[in-house]
């Protein structure tokens, strides 16, 4: 089971102002030894900038940046020695073939036994049949694989990744989160993820982040951030009793969404054996029933409906 240890990244009253635009709002938050960590939010919430200020790509207008108990400002060649990243949105050299791509970046760090390490990248990665390639030729799920493996050259200990599993088949994008989770076991490395997958963060994710308009607003796990989401998803199977089940639940003015015969209802947790048995009372017999728990997916979703009604209000 996994246990947290000392903070490997430490963020402290961190700003990014863009003249009176400010980006990143004073936020603070952590990053143990061995964690992924998932940093959420809507589009244009700051994950960006926060993710380039920890790569040292801009310079904070205040507050702090600590990698291994040193400053970034100071220590900035020796941190970036030990910390890698990938993008899905940043460009690879496009006339470089991948293998010419993976050599060029490995130099840009000292690593021992350099081609070992590229030959283990390259099969990790199953980039065999890529390595004559030019990047300017590759599919974006092969160019998101070729981003992931550069950011894996140098043995580092933190880890950037922002949406790795974007464009990847299901297939690849499964591998992937299985390798994220083998290398955090095998070298305790740490990890931060961007995602607009839910699914794959509440997987490998030990602790989420929520950002809005720069200001943190959330940092817990994916579990408690979604058990504080009240409604549950009721799914019911009418074989014969839709119209009416569907003209009922109207009436009562419950949210639902219908897929063939199946209806799907939102209600609060605690009120589920109410609804079950007021359906009795008026002979709306149900052929099958799951019911889903909130996930964070709901947590995200509720979180986005918020802030657009605060949004409005202002």
């Amino acid at each position: 089971m996994y246990t947290k240890r000392m903070d490997i990244l430490k963020v402290e009253n961190l700003v990014k102002k863009f003249g009176d635009f400010t980006a990143v709002n004073n936020i603070s938050f952590s990053l143990k030894e061995g964690e992924i960590l998932g940093v959420l939010g809507p589009n244009g919430a700051g994950k960006t900038t926060t993710m380039q200020m920890l790569l040292g790509l801009l310079t904070p207008t205040s507050g702090e940046i600590k990698y291994f108990g040193k400053s970034l400002k100071k220590n900035k060649s020796e941190i970036l020695e030990q910390v890698n990243f990938s993008s899905t949105y940043t460009n690879l050299p496009w006339r470089l073939t991948v293998k010419d791509c993976l050599t060029f970046v490995s130099y840009l760090y000292d690593i021992k036994n350099r081609n070992e390490r590229l030959k283990k990248i390259i099969t990790t990665f199953r980039l065999e049949e890529l390595l004559k390639k030019e990047i300017s030729q590759l599919s974006a799920g092969q160019q998101t694989r070729v981003n992931l493996a550069k950011s894996f050259v140098n043995y580092p200990r933190v880890l950037l990744l922002d949406e790795p599993t974007a464009s990847l088949d299901p297939e690849v994008a499964a591998y992937i989160r299985e390798f994220l989770l083998e290398e955090r076991k095998k070298f305790n490395v740490s990890i931060i993820i961007t995602s607009h997958n839910m699914a794959e963060v509440e997987e490998i994710c030990d602790r989420v982040i929520f950002i809005n308009h720069g200001t943190l607003i959330a940092d817990d796990t994916p579990e408690n951030l979604s058990s504080t989401i009240e409604f549950c998803h009721v799914e019911l199977l009418f074989r014969n009793n839709m119209t009416k089940a569907e003209e009922y639940i109207s009436k009562e003015n419950i949210d639902y969404v219908k897929n063939g015969k199946y209806l799907k209802i939102t209600v609060k947790e605690k009120e589920i054996a109410q609804f079950l048995r007021k359906l009795g009372e008026e002979n709306l017999h149900f052929d099958e029933i799951s019911i889903e728990k909130p996930n964070l997916e709901d947590y995200f979703l509720s979180m986005a409906k918020q802030i657009k009604h605060e949004d409005k209000l202002l």
